[in-house]
């Protein structure tokens, strides 16, 4: 069959993919987007938005039980509704996706679902949903594959029917209680919410703290506010078998000798990138031992006129690190008509939060990494409970840490852990990224009484460290 010809083809809908897609469609370009299954990509299916949308629906739940602290009578013995919780998640994904499908139906691009296979270069074979084929060439052909999550080689876990980050936005009823494999970003926000939720949750982490990406100190206290709120920590563990008996109960045996039982597991130790099963290694596209796309720093990969972007392109594994991926590949596909200046994705300054209770988030070097590369740095370090934004909202719970680089006051990076960290974090990186001392953030008028002003605080010498 003739292949059909596109200006840009797209493989896979996630944020970057989309985007691309609907832009250069909309400017005029001839464009079709392939996509399996998930209209709007991994972020808005099963990751992402629902996840903080049940999160959100726990911390109501949390902020109902403490009514009476607020003045507000009434509320006593709140509780979760699984099918209102599901109902609830399902609106929220369902709107959004219906409004996915309509910008990319009114981008005037050609949004196919069905599967994609290359079958030469440039081209992929697409087996569509009502069985019949299409065959499509780009000119150029960008690659979002995304990630699915990772169910490692442990004895006895395939046949004991135990849930991922996926299928437990799908549960029909709440087990009694968990074991969660993975103390990540992942697993420890699913641990908050089911212990807030009523589940006795334990935690089994291979590396000696949570959050191994993290100083320790701050892993440590993410520990403490765990343990404090009831959850059992596994440090330094790992699962080697599980068994589910009869009776539903499984029992997961760790590597220190011990087991512990619950009434489900869930595996939250990572994603691994959809790219196998797709033809890419017969169109020059290689892959990482990982299996993630091998690209270089303006995301084309080792085939001509092949990009990656996402996931499965070794881009860190969030929304907003996609997004500026498709930054990088619209100014990249114009520097190579002429149009314009290439971009790079190389330190980029990336953010993130763990969405627990109260909140991490990071952006830029841990004191760990600060010292590593030689930096002399000195630490600011101050309680949230400070923070009189903190005080009006009830929510004192948390420590912000800041890394300084001693001799030009420059911001290395932070760690704030606490109400609304998600938002004060962004102050942060945009000081960072206009190269901003940390006094600059000190003197700045913020307003009163919010979290980032928590900012005018930490800077001054009360808490900074010598």
């Amino acid at each position: 069959m003739e292949p059909e010809e596109f200006d840009l083809l797209v493989v896979g809908g996630g944020k970057a993919g989309k985007s691309l897609a609907m832009d250069l469609a909309k400017s005029g370009q001839k464009v079709a987007m392939v996509e399996r299954a998930m209209i709007g990509g991994t972020c808005i299916n099963v990751a992402c938005i629902p996840t903080k949308t049940i999160i959100h629906s726990g911390r109501v739940l949390e902020t109902v039980r403490r009514a009476a602290e607020f003045g507000v009578a009434g509320a006593e013995h709140p509780r979760m509704d699984i099918d209102l919780l599901r109902h609830h998640k399902e609106d929220v994904v369902g709107t959004m996706v219906a409004g996915q499908e309509k910008l990319f139906v009114g981008s005037g691009m050609d949004f196919i679902l069905g599967e994609a296979k290359f079958v030469a270069p440039k081209t992929v074979e697409v087996s569509l949903n009502d069985g019949s084929t299409r065959t499509l060439r780009g000119t150029d052909v960008v690659i979002n594959l995304g990630t699915e999550p990772a169910l490692p080689n442990i004895e006895g876990l395939a046949e004991s029917s135990v849930q991922t980050s996926n299928t437990m936005l799908h549960l029909e009823q709440l087990p009694a209680s968990i074991v969660i494999l993975g103390g990540g970003y992942i697993g420890c926000e699913f641990a908050d919410l089911l212990n807030t939720i009523g589940v006795q949750v334990t935690v089994v982490q291979r590396a000696g703290q949570l959050l191994p990406r993290e100083d320790a100190d701050v892993a440590e206290a993410v520990a403490k506010d765990f343990t404090d709120a009831g959850i059992t920590l596994k440090l330094g563990a790992s699962a080697e078998k599980i068994e589910r008996a009869d009776d539903g109960t499984v029992s997961v045996g760790l590597s220190t000798g011990e087991s512990v039982s619950a009434e489900d597991v869930l595996v939250a130790l990572g994603r691994r990138p959809v790219t196998h099963g797709i033809g890419l290694g017969d169109v020059g596209v290689e892959l990482t031992e990982k299996g993630l796309i091998r690209v270089d720093e303006r995301l084309h990969t080792t085939a001509d006129g092949v990009w990656a972007a996402g996931d499965a392109a070794g881009s860190p594994q969030f929304t907003h690190a996609s997004y500026d991926d498709y930054r990088i590949l619209k100014a990249n596909l114009a520097a190579a008509r002429g149009e314009g200046q290439p971009r790079s994705a190389a330190g980029r300054l990336i953010p993130y939060t763990v969405f627990s209770t109260p909140e991490l988030a990071r952006v830029g070097l841990t004191e760990q990494q600060a010292r590593e590369a030689g930096h002399d740095v000195r630490i600011a370090r101050m309680p949230v409970s400070a923070i009189p934004r903190a005080r009006t909202v009830g929510q004192l719970a948390g420590e912000w840490k800041a890394v300084l680089e001693r001799e030009t006051g420059k911001i290395l990076g932070a760690a704030l852990r606490g109400v609304d960290a998600s938002e004060a974090i962004a102050v942060l990186q945009m000081a960072m990224i206009g190269r901003l001392d940390y006094t600059a953030v000190r003197d700045a008028v913020i307003t009163h009484p919010t979290v980032s002003e928590g900012l005018n605080l930490l800077f001054t010498p009360a808490w900074l460290e010598d």
